[in-house]
């Protein structure tokens, strides 16, 4: 009996960090303005959605800064020329720019920052655009997301 409960309790615990860690994901930026994936598939169940975006080369962030931006689609391009003209004290993003789903901060070599959004925001069967607005980035540091089943 004892063995039951405690391989019951294991289970448990094993699979608690096992669901929040589905409700979220890793990207990496480097000096080669390049993103380490090109899609990111969020889990139907999740009712919010973590990305945590880390600069994994050396250069600063006014040489080579990334951030992660999420839009629908049809906005990414708004979204870039928007961003360039707000600049770098507005981490190349319009302020208060509703086009724009979530975001991280700008980052350098080295940093990091985590960008939670709520997933009811999103439609099934919709795609979306992620990039990086520092000018010239999103040519190639691009990707979609979707949710799925």
């Amino acid at each position: 009996m004892m063995r039951k409960l405690f391989a019951i309790a294991l289970l448990c615990l094993l699979s608690t960090p096992l669901l929040a860690a589905e409700c979220a994901t890793t990207i990496e930026g480097n000096d080669a303005m390049q993103f380490n994936k090109k899609t990111i598939t969020v889990p139907s169940t999740c009712k919010t959605f973590s990305v945590t975006l880390k600069h994994v080369g050396k250069l600063p962030k006014a040489a080579m800064g990334h951030n992660w931006v999420l839009t629908h689609s049809n906005d990414k391009d708004g979204v870039i020329a928007d961003g360039l003209k707000a600049g770098a004290a507005n981490s190349y993003e319009k302020p208060n720019d509703a086009r724009i789903i979530a975001h991280t901060k700008l980052i350098g070599g080295g940093e990091s920052d985590t960008t939670t959004f709520d997933v009811a925001k999103l439609k099934k069967g919709e795609t979306y655009a992620y990039i990086c607005t520092f000018p010239g980035h999103a040519a190639l540091m691009h990707g979609t997301l979707s949710i799925g089943s």
